[in-house]
């Protein structure tokens, strides 16, 4: 998706400290925690794939995202570790 045209959200629900550490660009970053609070930051008709470390915190928000109305939600199975070890090592495994 990166490499081709398709237009989509990266949310990254990880904490900042881990953002730091290794991060996608580009991104929106809502920490898992603070998404009910910020969900109204989203865009119903936008793709949001959605990020973590391992893939558990980003599905749990890919769930809460289509109970609340987004059609349009994936999850990145792995999270960025997988990223890191299958996609682009330069990426920091942490």
């Amino acid at each position: 998706m990166l490499d081709g045209d398709e237009s989509f959200v990266l949310l990254d629900v990880r904490e900042a400290v881990e953002i730091v550490t290794a991060a996608i660009e580009p991104y929106l970053h809502i920490p898992m925690g603070v998404v009910p609070v910020r969900i109204n930051e989203l865009d119903r008709d936008q793709h949001i794939v959605v990020i973590c470390q391992h893939g558990n915190r980003s599905n749990q928000v890919c769930a809460y995202l289509e109970r609340n109305g987004f059609p349009q939600v994936s999850n990145v199975t792995g999270g960025i570790d997988a990223w890191s070890r299958q996609i682009d090592p330069a990426v920091s495994i942490y």
